[in-house]
């Protein structure tokens, strides 16, 4: 069972604290896997392998479009998010997610030799990279239900559109500690995307950004897109999806769980990994 919450509209440093959170209480196995989906307001998000340079834009030029700067824990490098961009968090313990067969054999094939051998002698469960591939074929699924073919790059991360040239329409970020994942992706449904002139996004500059609303000429329901991304989660990851109303439902009467402050930086743990999608 997945239980998925629809936020709406969140500053960034509300949903790191959520985030925080949330992840201590998955991790006590205090509550189930969890999917946030929500709107950010205009920001942009330096992850670990990040460079200052792939922000192109003056502080002042940031500050008259009133978009806000923050690092994180994640992997990967520059990213904005913004309104009309969906946003997922899933909150996920790795170790109750079975890997399937065509992955164990998709990751026999990436390592090959000594390294398929381990493959397939190696964990049953889902490992980072694993969980990102789900994630990617999440958002493959969504944006084909909509009439958008979308395919992953070798080499790159997250989901691209067929069409020639291919451009990013969906990027893909996340953090794991104890086997728990935090971050996720981020599919361009209506954001407006002169936004990401003020970045180099992913500090990639030979494929441009894309949205849903751009591949299709039309303005999208943003609701329509969060219940396909909930439906191919149930898909990819073989599980029921269970929607709430608020995270007041999902927490129950642990009202008494302390939030961390925003400005507090996590800790990070030798166990800790990030990773780039």
């Amino acid at each position: 069972m997945i239980s998925v919450v629809n936020l709406g509209v969140l500053d960034y440093s509300e949903g790191l604290e959520l985030q925080r959170r949330l992840i201590d209480l998955r991790q006590a196995n205090e509550i189930g896997d969890t999917l946030l989906l929500l709107e950010h307001t205009p920001v942009i998000t330096l992850g670990r392998n990040a460079r200052a340079a792939n922000i192109l834009a003056s502080p002042e030029a940031l500050t008259a479009r009133g978009v806000e700067v923050f690092e994180c824990d994640r992997g990967g490098d520059v990213t904005f998010h913004g309104p009309g961009q969906l946003v997922g968090y899933p909150i996920f313990d790795l170790r109750g997610h079975a890997l399937h067969a065509e992955e164990s054999e998709m990751r026999s094939q990436e390592r090959g030799g000594e390294g398929a051998r381990f493959a397939r002698a190696g964990r049953k469960t889902l490992g980072a990279v694993d969980f990102i591939r789900r994630l990617e074929e999440v958002l493959i699924r969504t944006c084909g239900s909509f009439g958008i073919p979308t395919k992953r790059m070798k080499g790159l991360t997250g989901a691209w559109t067929e069409t020639a040239p291919s451009a990013k329409i969906a990027a893909l970020g996340i953090h794991v500690s104890r086997s728990v994942t935090s971050h996720g992706f981020a599919l361009n449904v209506n954001t407006e995307l002169s936004f990401f002139n003020l970045i180099v996004p992913c500090g990639i500059t030979t494929h441009h950004v894309t949205s849903m609303q751009k591949e299709l000429g039309h303005e999208l329901n943003q609701n329509e897109v969060a219940q396909s991304i909930s439906q191919n989660f149930g898909t990819v990851f073989s599980s029921q999806m269970l929607w709430l109303e608020s995270i007041d439902a999902l927490l129950g009467n642990r009202i008494g769980v302390p939030l961390k402050a925003p400005s507090e930086l996590r800790q990070i743990h030798g166990d800790d990994q990030t990773f780039l999608a």
